[in-house]
């Protein structure tokens, strides 16, 4: 097999695994979910988009949007990388079924709670480090993380 055919069949997307993770994010009200397989990653977010007519808001349509994205950024080097303190279960929600703390596109202040750690049976809010709008939320609920470990992203 040619390095040409392999190259582009590494590179094929599978359709199915996008429908997929589209109902998934429609299932789940999520904004986006990203999945890694042998080195090749896949994120599927929706899209906010308000259109405007000349005399009112038209209404809000929630559209798929497929964002291709190089495995090889690594999100531990990005300037606005919050990582987690202690090692333990991440939550991002004060309670199981609860609104999450923050999102993606969420604006955040200095202080404010982005998520809990759970160590030695010890809920830990963690706090934003710096002011800013949430761009990428790295973990899932209820995920364990080790310490440093990249949560989320602020810009």
């Amino acid at each position: 097999m040619s390095s040409e055919r392999r190259s582009k069949d590494k590179l094929a997307i599978d359709p199915e695994l996008v429908r997929e993770l589209a109902r998934l994010l429609e299932e789940t009200g999520l904004s986006e979910i990203e999945f890694e397989r042998d080195g090749q990653r896949v994120r599927v977010a929706r899209q906010m988009q308000a259109l405007v007519g000349p005399s009112r808001l038209a209404s809000v349509a929630d559209v798929p949007l497929l964002v291709p994205e190089p495995a090889s950024i690594d999100p531990a080097k990005h300037p606005g990388v919050v990582t987690s303190p202690m090692v333990g279960t991440a939550y991002v929600g004060p309670e199981p079924g609860s609104r999450p703390f923050v999102e993606v596109g969420s604006r955040v202040q200095t202080g404010d709670t982005l998520l809990i750690v759970e160590a030695m049976k010890t809920m830990n809010q963690i706090p934003s480090p710096r002011s800013g709008t949430v761009v990428q939320v790295l973990i899932a609920d209820g995920q364990p993380v080790e310490f440093g470990e990249p949560l989320m992203i602020i810009e």
